[in-house]
């Protein structure tokens, strides 16, 4: 078996230099890093992680907790995370929860015997029950994508009241006034925040919602079940602002089932946008938010976290929206 000495001897190099190869530590160059992995590789040597881990007390390991790991959105999260994470010579182990308040707790318990170096968590409940738990543990933690109230953690998120607001404002300036929503889990923090963005664009311009909010859950099934509820009204709404990607893919199901044209008969806008893989021409009016990105600084913030380099105060990282205008939206039927 292959030992760091032969590593070295191979690569040229001292055996601290390989260490801090491995323990991405101190500063070695791009080409006497190749060398070593290259001689990593060649012999199959593997560190001995264990010993390493009760020399350090940390296992290089960070956790991923999300809410629905099928949603391309947190999919591309999770490459975001693991990308950095590699990088820094961490792997990650990931949990779903299914929006499961109880299945994220179950995770997290185990995730801390397993003594992870830091946890990056998308909360299922706006609680502060989990995130109070990690840090009683001394875990250092990072939410993603979702605030949580009066708890002193470090927190990656776009704006979700500003991008409903936006999608709404432009459905209100080609003559929408009824407008519904489908809307994600009451008490989570993304559903909540869409749900006033598009009260604040609907009070501005002096419209009543008219009992036109729904809440559901981030599925296809609860966007087809909404939107069937919507069309059961009068007087009929002129559009719907989808709160998720999966919502909108049931809900154009639903529309499509029920004969009604989009957006000939009715408009329809969403919060995220769908991968190109998933369709050959995009076509839902959407405001986008940059996933593999709020992965790859919520993993670099939490690492900062682990090695104490970042600042005492906790923070709040809020990235941008963009609204992408496409052919799913437009004037209300019959308007001219």
């Amino acid at each position: 078996m292959a030992t760091i000495h032969d590593v070295a001897r191979l690569a040229g190099v001292s055996p601290i230099t390989v260490s801090r190869v491995i323990n991405n530590s101190g500063y070695i160059s791009q080409q006497t890093r190749a060398r070593v992995k290259a001689a990593i590789i060649e012999l199959g040597y593997a560190p001995n992680i264990i010993a390493r881990s009760l020399r350090s007390k940390r296992t290089n390991t960070l956790a991923l907790v999300l809410t629905d790991i099928t949603n391309p959105f947190f999919t591309a999260i999770a490459r975001g995370v693991e990308d950095t994470a590699s990088d820094a010579g961490f792997t990650v182990i990931y949990c779903n929860t299914d929006e499961s308040v109880d299945e994220e707790a179950k995770n997290l318990q185990l995730l801390m015997q397993k003594q992870v170096d830091g946890i990056l968590l998308v909360p299922a409940r706006s609680i502060s029950r989990s995130i109070e738990l990690i840090k009683e543990q001394g875990t250092p933690v990072v939410i993603l994508d979702r605030r949580v109230p009066n708890v002193d953690a470090d927190v990656v998120r776009c704006d979700s009241v500003e991008g409903a607001y936006k999608l709404i404002k432009l459905l209100i300036n080609q003559g929408h006034r009824r407008i519904a929503v489908l809307s994600g889990p009451q008490g989570v923090s993304t559903a909540d925040d869409r749900v006033a963005g598009y009260q604040k664009a609907m009070v501005e311009a002096g419209i009543s919602d008219d009992g036109l909010v729904f809440y559901g859950t981030y599925t296809l099934t609860s966007g087809y079940e909404m939107a069937k509820r919507v069309l059961s009204l009068s007087p009929q709404a002129t559009a719907l602002f989808a709160a998720n990607n999966f919502i909108a893919i049931g809900a154009l199901k639903a529309l499509r089932d029920s004969g009604l044209k989009v957006p000939g008969d009715i408009s329809v806008v969403a919060f995220d946008d769908l991968p190109s893989t998933w369709i050959v021409e995009p076509f839902l009016t959407v405001v986008t938010q940059p996933p593999y990105e709020m992965g790859c600084q919520a993993t670099q913030l939490l690492l900062n976290r682990i090695r104490g380099e970042a600042p005492s105060a906790c923070q709040e990282i809020i990235l941008p929206i963009e609204l992408i205008v496409r052919h799913s939206n437009g004037p209300v039927k019959g308007s001219g």
